[in-house]
């Protein structure tokens, strides 16, 4: 069975194409800069080459249309014909509270999700946009979707209610519903796979760290807590964004600056975070190179990055009344030593105790960073969304 997988965003088609016999990827690319000059897809030859082919590429059905031919090329293809292609998966990103588990794309599914659009009115538009655009070039191929929001689904409304007049839940739906939610449960599964324990009777904190970054705290293989909320803009400090900030500051700025929701967006979500502190950049890479350099405000950034981290494992090894298992994932989460090094140090009154050696060799690999005596096990789990979205669409092919 062969699975595509598609994570549009407003300006964006991720592809992967699955044999899922074996779970292996057979093609994967992406186009960049849907309706913009210079847009292009670029993709991962089976050796390892990239390779980029320019088109214009005005809306997202031609960019739909453009992956397929070239998974079907007699040059780059890795099909003969599209009739390979069993079904398509997609990165939906805002469920609302209609959505707990991946579903069957129909018309009262796609109906209910587009209510969720002013909850996301960045991703959700374009996420149906890729939906819309399969649908147009095959329209017998049945479509899946994978939210984004359905693991953190199991929180108990006290974790997820705001202490805000309550009719603003009612009226808006104004709550925390979490993301990630997709790297949450493959990697708070796998790591329960990967050390030979049953999910059942574990408490683990999942820390999915990258430009964008989240937390969850899972009790027997659920969720029931998270540090995202109603956006992605809650909880650690990222990237670009600022995470956790007094919403007395929020307005206090807003007046300051005479700004409106929009301009107040912009800073929070695109000139806040590792970038708006450091001056230098979002990435982290670059961020340790200035640190390297004595920049004063790049170790500010890092400190205040670690510190948001640490602070939160503290807080749902409380709400789980302990913790068995730490994991990191994410593109920082994977591949650097330093964050794992700093949010670890000074825990041992946990039970967390760090092997700084082990610590230092692994990157993008699954391992126990851990001590042999240490309590609580520390692991490093590379996450896989586009395989779990693979799975799920072929799980719900089988029903």
């Amino acid at each position: 069975m062969k699975i595509l997988v598609l994570n549009c965003g407003s300006s964006s088609i991720k592809y992967k194409l699955f044999d899922m016999t074996t779970k292996e990827v057979i093609a994967q690319g992406g186009i960049e800069k849907i309706g913009l000059k210079g847009s292009f897809l670029k993709l991962t030859l089976p050796n390892g080459e990239k390779k980029v082919l320019e088109k214009d590429i005005p809306e997202h059905t031609i960019g739909v249309e453009f992956i397929l031919n070239t998974l079907i090329s007699p040059e780059y293809g890795a099909i003969k014909s599209l009739d390979e292609i069993n079904a398509v998966g997609h990165r939906m990103v805002h469920g609302g509270e209609r959505f707990s588990e991946s579903v069957l794309l129909n018309k009262e599914v796609l109906e209910a999700f587009t209510a969720c659009n002013d909850l996301a009115p960045l991703h959700n538009p374009a996420n149906l946009k890729g939906v819309n655009a399969v649908s147009a070039i095959l329209p017998n191929i049945p479509q899946v979707g994978v939210f984004d929001t359905a693991f953190h689904q199991t929180m108990p409304d006290y974790a997820y209610m705001y202490a805000i007049p309550y009719e603003m839940y009612e009226k808006y739906g104004v709550r925390r519903y979490g993301f990630h939610g997709t790297s949450h449960r493959y990697v708070s599964k796998r790591v329960c796979e990967f050390l030979g324990v049953n999910p059942v009777g574990q408490k683990i904190i999942t820390c999915h760290i990258g430009n964008g970054g989240s937390i969850a705290a899972i009790k027997d293989g659920k969720c029931i807590d998270t540090t995202m909320g109603l956006t992605p803009l809650e909880g650690l400090m990222m990237g670009t964004r600022s995470g956790d900030i007094d919403a007395g500051a929020v307005t206090f700025i807003m007046e300051k600056e005479g700004l409106n929701t929009t301009g107040i967006s912009n800073l929070l979500n695109k000139k806040s975070g590792v970038l708006g502190i450091s001056g230098v950049s979002s990435d982290m890479r670059e961020l340790l190179a200035a640190c390297a350099n004595g920049n004063e405000r790049a170790i500010l950034a890092e400190k205040m990055y670690y510190y948001r981290i640490k602070k939160y494992i503290g807080a749902y090894a409380a709400a789980l009344g302990g913790v068995d298992i730490i994991l990191f994932t994410g593109g920082v989460g994977e591949n650097q030593f330093e964050c794992r090094e700093s949010v670890c140090k000074d825990m041992e009154f946990m039970g967390i105790k760090l092997d700084n050696n082990v610590n230092a060799k692994v990157r993008g690999e699954e391992a126990i960073i851990s001590t042999a005596d240490s309590k609580v096990k520390v692991v490093v789990i590379p996450t896989d969304e586009e395989l779990l979205i693979a799975s799920d669409t072929m799980d719900i092919l089988k029903k």
